[in-house]
């Protein structure tokens, strides 16, 4: 904040579920679990306005994580349903939130159909590190939120646009609408990787991970289609073909002072160069 890469603000160093809505109030932007700034960084980077509304949250990725024990629900770290209660409460015009890939099975589905239930169309697409250039893969899943109802239900008719020029999100129930979207998702039976299809497929287009235009790369949209799995997880090549590559980070970082609280810091964080993208997606 003192080097102004951020945008002033106050710090709130509670436990989030000692935070009420009121607590909120007055403030366009919140970022929780903020860490080492990442978020309000990448809104500074992105150009996002200081006073343009928006809240942030890479909510604790251990109950999904494959380094930890996976209990997703049973696990008293999981502080989505804090999130949701303030999201719930205040009602901001815009979310951005970060995880591991590990939370697409486990609770990816009730994260979404939270936030539809609050009035929001969402989205959520995976997208490495190593898409903005980084030495190194780190796959995550982004989520997006746009608040489409005001309190008594009712959404605006003009179209709305998220994660970039091919996801657009026409008010109704009709194809593309908010309702469809969560029965598609609910619909009794459906597989768990068609249920991600949708959501892959809706933002091939957008630049994030490359664009989809030549035959390989519709080839590998095929295949997400019918196996549900991203032919990069085993060929290590995105859906534009490019090779992903080998991480040229040193796991030791010998002479560093206090190396380890730092690793760990900076092993907790997004990396906003990817966050960076999404908000200008979002803003287009």
């Amino acid at each position: 904040m003192d080097a102004g890469l951020i945008p002033a603000g106050d710090i709130d160093d509670r436990d989030i579920r000692s935070v009420s809505a009121d607590d909120l109030h007055g403030y366009g932007q919140c970022h929780f679990f903020a860490g080492l700034g990442g978020f309000p960084y990448a809104c500074r980077l992105a150009g996002w306005p200081d006073d343009e509304e928006i809240w942030t949250g890479g909510f604790p990725c251990q109950p999904f994580s494959v380094a930890g024990r996976q209990r997703a629900q049973k696990d008293d770290r999981h502080l989505w349903p804090e999130l949701h209660r303030l999201i719930a409460s205040a009602r901001p015009a815009a979310f951005l939130g970060e995880n591991v890939t590990g939370l697409i099975a486990l609770a990816l589905d009730g994260v979404l159909s939270d936030l539809e239930a609050e009035g929001y169309a969402s989205r959520a697409v995976v997208v490495p590190a190593c898409a903005v250039n980084a030495p190194h893969r780190r796959d995550r899943v982004w989520i997006v939120g746009r608040r489409l109802a005001d309190r008594d239900g009712e959404r605006p008719g003009e179209t709305r646009r998220l994660c970039g020029r091919a996801t657009q999100w026409p008010a109704g129930c009709g194809e593309g609408g908010l309702e469809h979207a969560a029965r598609e998702r609910r619909r009794e039976g459906q597989s768990r990787p068609a249920v991600r299809q949708r959501d892959h497929v809706a933002v091939a287009g957008t630049g994030c991970l490359g664009d989809a235009d030549d035959a390989g790369s519709q080839r590998r949209i095929e295949h997400w289609q019918r196996t549900g799995e991203c032919v990069a997880w085993t060929t290590s090549q995105t859906l534009a073909g490019r090779r992903i590559p080998e991480s040229g980070i040193r796991l030791l970082a010998h002479g560093i002072p206090a190396r380890i609280p730092r690793l760990r810091a900076a092993g907790n964080a997004i990396v906003p160069q990817v966050a960076v993208e999404i908000l200008h997606a979002m803003r287009s």
